[in-house]
């Protein structure tokens, strides 16, 4: 029986920014919201270094892998690879549109072959050991004409098993749009989705795109929507997921950004004992203090420090030193 998470709120997979440090930097911000991994390629997993690509802190649970690729054998052997290190859900790309994605002929691409996704999660499907499958998509590419194409491609995917959908409210236009501007131009359409809610009950529909506060988030949670998807809102300012737990998931917890960062120093002192480096952490945390008094001293002392030999917890806490202070700021942990 596989274990249903609640995805009121999720922070979606992010090229470059969402790897396992992120992750457990927003793991300290909320118990309780979804994260998902950078998109990983089934075929980077099954040919090469599983454990650096795959692996994560056991406290970044509830924590989804996103995979890319279409090929459904290759995408089964990266499951059955993945199982191994205990995904609780595991989410198949067909949004992306980045350059490397299109000369693979996957992610938004496949928008325009709905009978292949079909294929590819039905294997993957067969391979996992207990994590969900599940879908995020755009709501059309190029010429196609959402209103037209998006119903079909939800139930075609839908026929096979699919019951959860994460949809990027914009098209993705492969030809004359760059990755970046695929984030902004083309236009939302929150109705679409919203409808799609309405066409499909019974499917889990996450809405992605846009989307900047937890006012936002609860307005479509009240509209009927399963969840919402926060993107680079969430990795600009992610102070905004202190609250996520309290507001989005009724759990009260209450924690500062102060002791966020408190309680990331063991962690960044593990890392660094393991020969890591302190900016391979903390330039996930540079937005935290995003219009407080002292963020941009924060910003500075770590952007312009953390590369350096032998920087470490006490370089954050130098930072630290520069942001006005919280209420209830427990001392930092001996290290």
């Amino acid at each position: 029986m596989l274990k249903k998470l609640d995805k009121k709120l999720s922070v979606a997979p992010m090229m470059d920014w969402t790897d396992r440090h992120c992750r457990y930097f927003h793991r300290q911000l909320s118990r309780e919201v979804l994260l998902y991994s950078e998109m990983v390629t089934a075929a980077a997993i099954v040919h090469g270094d599983a454990e650096r690509l795959l692996g994560f802190d056991a406290a970044e649970h509830p924590v989804a892998l996103q995979l890319g690729g279409s090929d459904p054998e290759q995408l089964a052997a990266a499951v059955t690879i993945a199982n191994e290190f205990g995904y609780d859900e595991i989410n198949f790309n067909v949004g992306c549109p980045s350059d490397r994605v299109q000369s693979g002929c996957f992610g938004a691409a496949l928008m325009a072959t709905p009978a292949l996704v079909a294929e590819c999660v039905v294997a993957m499907k067969e391979a996992s050991r207990g994590a969900e499958i599940t879908v995020k998509c755009r709501i059309g590419i190029d010429d196609q004409i959402p209103r037209d194409i998006l119903p079909d491609f939800l139930q075609t995917v839908a026929n096979v098993g699919v019951t959860s959908f994460a949809i990027h409210a914009r098209k993705a236009w492969l030809e004359g749009l760059s990755p970046k501007q695929n984030r902004d131009v083309p236009p939302l359409d929150v109705q679409l989705v919203l409808d799609m809610k309405r066409m499909f009950p019974a499917l889990e529909v996450v809405i992605n795109g846009g989307i900047t506060s937890l006012d936002q988030a609860l307005g479509f949670l009240d509209q009927g929507l399963d969840g919402v998807m926060i993107g680079r809102a969430a990795y600009h300012d992610p102070a905004i997921l202190l609250e996520a737990d309290r507001r989005i998931f009724g759990v009260k917890r209450q924690i500062s950004a102060q002791q966020a960062v408190i309680d990331m120093l063991p962690y960044i002192d593990a890392h660094l004992n393991a020969g890591g480096r302190l900016n391979q952490i903390s330039r996930h945390m540079l937005g935290l203090f995003a219009g407080r008094v002292g963020a941009r001293k924060w910003r500075r002392i770590l952007s312009e420090g953390a590369h350096l030999d032998g920087a470490g917890p006490a370089l954050i806490l130098e930072a630290l030193a520069a942001v006005s202070p919280d209420q209830g700021l427990q001392s930092a942990p001996q290290l």
